[in-house]
């Protein structure tokens, strides 16, 4: 059974979570269903909503084509269908229309991608393809969402008949207004609209000239708005054909209603789809304003959180462009209990709201901003005791009321409770109340519970060392620039800074300097050397990333070298080559200029002819066997080349086990099995099935 603790939805501002999702909807189902919002019942459903959501998330980064999510709830067309004789009206049709259309839409879409996309497909499929509502409904209805005029015959002639009227109406009023314009009777206006009829504005003092009907009058009564009787009865008539329209369209709605209520277990259904991919778009949306991912799920108390950001903070930070930095979190059954200490100010509450917040959004099913290989076990109870909590009502003191919980907790926490725990034991006397927390904490590590606490209480960071399953941690605080650095360290407690934190804001170092004398002096040794372990890790931490640093860039500089290297070699082979061919050919001119010379001195010498023949014939065989020589390089290399892509082909396939991408898709997945050309995927816990060529490997 899943507790949801109202006290640590609010402790979490989980709220302000709901909030932005409601933001979001389209429909007040929806907007419903997330100010209700409370943990899934098991690890199953939240997996489940976690996929339909990555699913749909896919789907949007990755730019393909899907129905615009845009639509009217059908809750009251629905309950008027569920009324004996009751009659659509032209607004509740067009709601039907649109959704049947819109369903019809995401059907084909899950026709086409069942095996992209599994789960959308699925509940989308809940309802049932049919053109028999939107075909029945555009036999009413035009392009502008107006009644056709022959919907029925019997419409079709009294909007003729109306036309006709109206054309009628015109051409009399027309020419009354000119034969009164004629005599002078019209004010400067010369018409006015009445109950949508056209009058003739008459000067009051004409009015008894004029023949017709009397509409009423300016403000001031200069003016009298008068039907002309030429018109009198023809409007009359309008009225009556108008009265018989109305009829007429009712009585086409009453038989359409008829056909549409025979649909109304579908309507039921496309309700039931739409309101839910409502849903779902809403986490998506806030998912792509926060990054938020699906990380991995184990049925197992069990947290992993990669570079992991609380939401709302990474928001604010957006709005004011400041830099959020990511935490990351490991806590199993071997280091289930984390003690954090450090300065105030320094990021303690904040962390410890991050693992509560995410693991909280993830069993209600939203997106986490985590990396994707962040993995999350699941809780029976989330609780928490944080901040400065009063009941006026009860008449409780804050440590009354924190004593309440503790002792609420003590009965109910176990291995599936995941406690979080602010300020652990403030409130009362420091030993005192130092000395109750360190029994609480016996007794809530007994029973196996996960929990994150933030404590400044020594006793509290050494009962932590003691523990076999906990681990103290610390907020890394600069002691250069006595500022907190808002990074959490796993490893070591942290100290409190007291004296430093006072010293940058302000406070005469007398006063710090007498304080000192009043503390005990191994507490303050105590202090100052967890404080310098703290800056010699630190340093430790900033040599070995310097250290990695530079190992990067000696690399860098290796393999440039080598290319330049090689590049050279190249440059200077070519250059040997020109050397030889230049010598190559002051050779053979030499050795023909001497041929020359000694045919122009023996003129006619066959000797010397037979001398050249010879030269040619040896020079022609040498070029050949250096032809044949640089195709055998050329073809080795060739071979070679190939050889080496095949390999490369080869050693680099796609396996069961591989880590990919979709193509233009961010999220990293792995596969699980491969059958001809088609893969599943695993993204998360989200599975789905697709080519091979739409993937891309990672490693």
């Amino acid at each position: 059974m899943i507790l949801f603790d109202q006290q640590t939805a609010e402790d979490l501002n989980f709220k302000d979570i709901t909030d932005r999702l409601v933001h979001f909807c389209y429909g007040d189902t929806a907007k419903e269903k997330f100010d209700s919002l409370r943990p899934l019942r098991n690890l199953k459903a939240a997996e489940h909503q976690l996929s339909l959501a990555t699913e749909l998330l896919i789907i949007r980064e990755n730019g393909v084509r899907f129905p615009r999510l845009e639509f009217k709830e059908l809750l009251y067309e629905l309950k008027l269908l569920g009324i004996q004789s009751t009659i659509l009206e032209l607004e509740n049709i067009i709601k039907i229309l649109d959704a049947s259309r819109l369903v019809n839409e995401l059907l084909q879409f899950s026709f086409k991608n069942k095996n992209e996309y599994p789960l959308l497909s699925n509940l989308i499929q809940q309802a049932e393809y049919t053109t028999e509502i939107v075909e029945s409904i555009e036999q009413i209805l035009d392009n502008k969402l107006r009644v056709k005029d022959n919907a029925t015959p019997e419409l079709y002639q009294i909007r003729m008949s109306i036309f006709a009227t109206r054309k009628q109406i015109t051409k009399n009023f027309d020419i009354a207004l000119k034969r009164m314009k004629s005599k002078g009777y019209l004010a400067e206006t010369n018409e006015s609209l009445i109950n949508d009829r056209r009058v003739l504005s008459i000067v009051s003092s004409y009015k008894r000239q004029v023949k017709g009907k009397i509409l009423g009058s300016s403000n001031t009564g200069f003016l009298t708005y008068i039907e002309p009787e030429e018109t009198e009865s023809l409007n009359f008539e309008l009225e009556q054909l108008l009265d018989d329209e109305r009829k007429e369209i009712k009585k086409i709605f009453r038989e359409l209603t008829k056909q549409i209520k025979g649909h109304l277990p579908l309507l039921n259904d496309y309700q039931t789809v739409l309101t839910e991919l409502d849903f779902i778009q809403a986490k998506v949306k806030h998912a792509q304003l926060i990054n938020g991912v699906m990380p991995q799920l184990v049925d197992e108390s069990y947290i992993d959180l990669i570079e992991a950001y609380h939401p709302l903070l990474w928001l604010k930070n957006q709005e004011l462009k400041k830099p959020t930095l990511p935490q990351s979190i490991k806590m199993d059954k071997f280091s289930r209990m984390l003690v954090i200490s450090g300065p105030n100010a320094g990021g303690k509450s904040i962390t410890l709201k991050t693992v509560g917040l995410l693991q909280l959004m993830m069993q209600c099913g939203l997106l986490i901003p985590v990396d994707p290989k962040s993995k999350l076990g699941w809780f029976h109870h989330i609780l928490s005791d944080i901040g400065d909590n009063q009941s006026i009502e009860n008449e409780l003191s804050t440590y009354s009321y924190r004593l309440k919980r503790m002792n609420y907790f003590l009965g109910i926490a176990n291995k599936r409770t995941l406690l979080l725990l602010d300020e652990f034991g403030t409130g009362s006397d420091p030993d005192l109340g130092g000395a109750l927390a360190e029994v609480f904490f016996e007794k809530l590590y007994s029973k196996k519970s996960f929990g994150v606490i933030t404590t400044h209480y020594g006793n509290i960071k050494l009962k932590a060392a003691q523990l076999a399953n906990t681990l103290n941690a610390n907020m890394l605080f600069d002691v250069k620039t006595l500022q907190p650095m808002f990074k959490l360290s796993v490893g070591q407690p942290g100290s409190s800074f007291t004296f430093e934190v006072a010293e940058i804001n302000g406070i005469d170092k007398e006063i710090i300097e007498l304080a000192k004398e009043k503390v005990d002096v191994k507490k303050v040794e105590m202090d100052h050397l967890i404080a310098e372990l703290q800056k010699e890790k630190a340093e430790f931490e900033q040599i070995n990333a310097q250290t990695r640093l530079a190992k990067i860039i000696a690399e860098d500089e290796r393999k440039a070298y080598e290319i330049k290297q090689k590049q050279y070699e190249e440059r200077l082979e070519k250059q040997q080559e020109t050397i030889e061919k230049n010598n190559k050919f002051l050779t053979s001119g030499k050795k023909m200029m001497q041929f020359i010379d000694a045919f122009e001195n023996k003129k006619g010498n066959k000797a010397v002819l037979a001398e050249i023949k010879k030269y040619l014939a040896i020079e022609k065989s040498k070029k050949e066997e250096i032809e044949k020589a640089i195709k055998l390089k050329e073809a080795v290399q060739a071979k070679a080349k190939r050889k080496k892509t095949v390999r490369k082909k080869v050693t680099k396939p796609i396996l069961v086990g591989s880590t990919v991408k979709l193509i233009d898709g961010k999220q990293g997945g792995k596969v699980l099995e491969i059958n001809g050309n088609e893969a599943v995927v695993a993204f998360g816990n989200f599975k789905t099935k697709t080519n091979l060529n739409k993937l891309i490997l990672i490693s």
